[in-house]
Order: structure tokens, then sequence, then C-alpha cells
């Protein structure tokens, strides 16, 4: 008697999945959007946590901590990590180790930022962890850059050519380069009190 209704209720099943499906496109899902809308949504947001971590970055250079637009930085690059994990892939490979380093490099931004209050040797993991979240977030959009737009791509299509050694080469001079500068300038507090 069971038997014949899981047939019955497989099928219903199935038929609502193709419905979706062919209204969909065709296309999966990822949290109710199409994986192309949801592409938009992730490149938005690690587009935004890019901005706004090479503003954070600029005003360490300047002691001046920026809250708000540190909070965003944070924040959308904890979410480029954390959706860059729901994409659908067969395995764990470099994006995914990517993430994991880039989530772990953020925990310690966050608990040197509001847990430690940037005390004593705080302050300079939170630059580290925060410079270093920057620029992992930036080699990915390097690699998507130059697997995704075809200019790129035609110069680089198996990333081992030189235009993308020399591209992810610079963007990491400058990283480490901003970063030994913020951590030696990043003095927020010295700053609030030789302005009070």
């Amino acid at each position: 008697m069971f038997t014949p209704l899981r047939v019955l209720l497989g099928r219903v099943y199935l038929k609502r999945a193709r419905l979706k499906r062919a209204r969909h496109g065709g296309l999966a899902m990822i949290l109710g959007m199409s994986t192309a809308a949801f592409t938009q949504l992730h490149v938005i947001v690690s587009l935004i946590g890019i901005g706004s971590g090479i503003a954070v970055v600029l005003g360490m250079l300047a002691a001046n901590r920026l809250p708000g637009m540190t909070a965003i930085f944070l924040a959308t690059t904890v979410a480029t990590s954390v959706t860059g994990f729901m994409f659908h892939f067969a395995s764990f490979g470099p994006p995914e180790i990517v993430g994991v380093i880039s989530l772990v490099v953020l925990a310690a931004a966050v608990l040197a930022l509001y847990a430690r209050k940037l005390s004593g040797s705080w302050r300079w993991i939170y630059v580290a962890s925060a410079v270093c979240a920057l620029y992992l977030n930036t080699f990915v959009a390097v690699v998507q850059t130059f697997q995704k737009v075809a200019f790129f791509h035609a110069l680089a299509p198996t990333q081992k050519e030189p235009p993308f050694a020399v591209a992810q080469g610079i963007v990491f001079i400058v990283c480490l380069s901003v970063g030994i500068a913020a951590a030696k300038k990043f003095h927020p507090a010295a700053a609030a009190q030789a302005i009070a």
C-alpha cells in the first residue's frame, strides 16, 4: 500500500523539480536565486569589500580607524568568503582553500579590533590580518578577471603566462608594502590623543 504512494509522491516531486528548473531556464538555484543572479550578487559584494578595504587601508596609513567603513569591509569580505562556498563544486580545491584562509584571517581581524580593542600586539595583528584579507579578495578578483574577461583571458588563458604572474606580483607587492607601512603608521589612539 505504501509503495504506490511513494512512487506517486516521487513522480510529483520530479515533475515539480522539472517545472522549477524550466521556469528558471534549467539553471541551478542558490539561496532561491539562479546561479547567474547569485554570481552577480557575489561579485558585487566582493567589489564592495575590495573598495571599502582600500579605503580602510588608506585610513590606516593616516592612523584613522574609519569605524563605519571598517565594518562594511569586514562584513562584505566575510560575506564574499562565505558565499564562495555556496557555489556548486565537485571537489575541495584552491578556491575553497583561499576561502578558508580568508575566514581565518578575518576572524583574527574581528577579534583584534572588536574584542581586544587593538591593545598591544593586537594592533599589528589587526593591520596584518585586514591587509591579508584585502589581498586574498583582490587575488581572487585578478584570477576571475583573467578567467572571465575576454581581453585578459586572451593574454593568459591558462593563468601560467607572464601577464597573469605580473598582475598577481603587483597585487602582492602593493599589499605587502602598504601592509608594512600601515603597521608602522596605524596608531589610532596616539592620533586621537594628539588631536585632543
